[in-house]
């Protein structure tokens, strides 16, 4: 199926004389997203004692891409690893591994540190994103170079976007879904060949790279797509029997060529080595109230702490603050161009999914109505059950933003015959799309500080204690759904050693695949963190010593490591109960318990 109504823009040989060449001007608004990417993460270059606002999710990706120039360079298994969660491993392909992202970005980890690495990745997103709409729209949707910017401005970032891209790579990171889309819904040639094949096997090679880029993001692009192309078909039922054998035939080609190489992948997430069942959060709770949509989000110029905090799960999910302006604009856009196919299904996908993301009780201004929301016809739907309901709002922005480019492209390639002479329609049509837009442009991340890698860690100098198949404990030895300072050291040290816990998502226990954040609880782990937590240093017995050494044991430890905590002089004093007396090494404490584990 088509939405081809247009063809790319040509130019006169009198204008391509006169003007900058076409290269040139795309150049500019590949350069201008470039820009706008590296000044909203601009709060981090050059800063390693800083972290994007959500730092225990940047944490976790720092470490995926360390993780992935790793198995690169040693020639490891990408989908598991023991330097987590030590001595049972943590099942990447069950979690955000972004394999898709850190093994394209190995050479920036290897040379630059998995810091500059995931600065890299969320500019590679946001603009790749824009960009990659840019070309889409330029191609197959409008004439004007301007419409085409305007639309990829939208879709890489909008606040939903920003939002994303400082805590969840695998989200943010949508510069394939226009490639996806351009092979399905492709135009027609009537010849084979050019139609099925060959899209369908680029199709299935793009899909295979979504897989280790981001599974959630497939997820809700074919279910966007499959809506988009019912509400197509039921537009122009004419246009959609001839278009849709081809494109039957794309997605089957596709079908079997991506099932090869995911079918270990994608057994082994499922039946691998540390497989989980569940989510180890309840996904429905996870909802957008309805005020969200005409708020402005914390990341934009007209942003607040207070409302975002009301009207959104937390602040990676304000995925639908597209204020006022842009909503109106949308709804002008839909009634004036209703006779369009393409508006009309591109209206009915927004409208899906924004009501969607409500969840299953709707919301107004932070108060539940006790109205049923349309979440609840589908959530318990297999993967769908899986799927966090805020996040159904982001597919309305690429339905915002091709709204958007089409309604330009129209008013520059229109002559305006029922409009009053002299009225400059082109200059308030800009003047409307530029108010609506405004108030969306984003502000730089915000940041925030973060306790630096000992340097006794950075240095490499517990080589000479840490013998293979030895870990490395640091204090807290586990946590959960929070910052894992082991993770850090880890990831900034390029896997440099393998340590008990971490953040991810695993099995409950040996016997129990129910999802949980982080590794099962050991005695010792939960006393530390309860001290790390409230800095009360508890009256220790002889049993929690001998629980630790057989904690510690568990965890085939070589040496405990404490670095900058909150309370760290609490929990150095009951180290020193548990351990006996530590040591002080360059950014920490040291206990050697090489003696004592055996």
């Amino acid at each position: 199926m088509t939405t081809g109504t247009t063809s790319p823009n040509t130019s006169s040989p009198a204008t391509v004389g006169t003007s900058r060449p076409a290269w040139l001007r795309d150049a500019l608004v590949v350069a201008g997203y470039l820009g706008l990417a590296v000044l909203v993460t601009s709060g981090q270059w050059g800063r390693p004692w800083q972290l994007f606002h959500q730092a225990g999710d940047q944490i976790l990706f720092e470490w995926m891409l360390a993780h992935a120039a790793h198995a690169v360079v040693a020639g490891e298994n990408p989908l598991y690893s023991t330097g987590l969660n030590a001595p049972d491993g943590v099942n990447l392909m069950a979690n955000t591994s972004v394999l898709g992202l850190g093994v394209p970005l190995t050479p920036v980890t290897l040379l630059f540190g998995s810091q500059v690495a995931f600065c890299v990745a969320v500019v590679c997103c946001l603009a790749g994103t824009a960009v990659a709409w840019y070309v889409l729209l330029r191609r197959r949707l409008v004439r004007a170079r301007a419409a085409a910017a305007v639309g990829g401005l939208i879709c890489g970032f909008a606040p939903g976007m920003i939002a994303q891209a400082g805590a969840h790579l695998h989200i943010a990171a949508q510069f394939l879904v226009p490639a996806i889309l351009a092979l399905v819904f492709r135009p027609t040639s009537g010849d084979a060949r050019h139609d099925v094949w060959r899209p369908g096997v680029g199709l299935g090679l793009l899909l295979v790279w979504q897989v280790f880029i981001g599974e959630e993001v497939l997820v809700f692009l074919a279910l966007a797509a499959g809506v988009f192309a019912l509400a197509y078909a039921l537009a122009d039922r004419v246009a959609a029997r001839r278009l849709a054998p081809a494109l039957l035939g794309r997605l089957a080609v596709a079908a079997g060529v991506a099932a090869v190489p995911l079918a270990y992948p994608l057994w082994f997430q499922f039946h691998g080595p540390q497989h989980y069942s569940g989510m180890a959060f309840a996904t429905q709770g996870f909802q957008l109230d309805v005020a969200s949509f005409t708020a402005s989000a914390r990341q934009t110029v007209l942003g607040d702490d207070w409302l975002p905090g009301l009207l959104s799960p937390n602040p990676t999910e304000e995925n639908s603050f597209f204020g006022p302006g842009l909503l109106v604009l949308a709804v002008v856009i839909v009634i004036w161009q209703w006779r369009r196919p393409v508006v009309r299904a591109l209206a009915v996908a927004g409208v899906v999914f924004a009501l969607l993301s409500l969840g299953g009780e709707l919301r107004v201004d932070g108060e539940a109505t006790g109205i049923p929301g349309p979440y609840r016809l589908v959530g318990e739907l297999p993967l769908l059950d899986l799927a966090v309901p805020a996040r159904f709002a982001l597919v309305c922005v690429p339905v915002l933003g091709v709204l958007v480019a089409l309604s330009v492209d129209r008013v520059r390639a229109a002559r305006a015959p029922n409009v009053a002479p002299g009225l400059p329609v082109r200059l308030l049509w800009a003047g409307a799309v530029t108010a609506a837009l405004l108030p969306l442009m984003p502000t730089p991340l915000r940041v925030v500080p973060v306790a630096p890698v000992p340097a006794f860690i950075a240095d490499g100098d517990w080589r000479p204690l840490v013998s293979p198949g030895r870990t490395v404990v640091a204090v807290p030895p586990v946590t959960g759904a929070a910052r894992s300072p082991v993770m850090l050291w880890s990831a900034r040290t390029g896997l440099g050693f393998p340590a008990p816990g971490g953040y991810f998502i695993g099995p409950s226990g040996p016997d129990d695949p129910a999802a949980r954040w982080g590794a099962p609880d050991r005695p010792t782990s939960v006393l530390l963190r309860q001290v790390a937590d409230t800095g009360a240093v508890p009256v220790l017995t002889d049993v929690d010593r001998s629980q630790a050494v057989e904690d510690l044991r568990h965890w085939r430890a070589a040496v405990v490591v404490l670095g900058q905590l909150e309370h760290g002089d609490p929990v150095r004093r009951t180290v020193d109960d548990l351990l006996g007396p530590g040591r002080p090494v360059d950014g920490g404490w040291l206990w050697d318990v090489r003696d004592r584990v055996g």
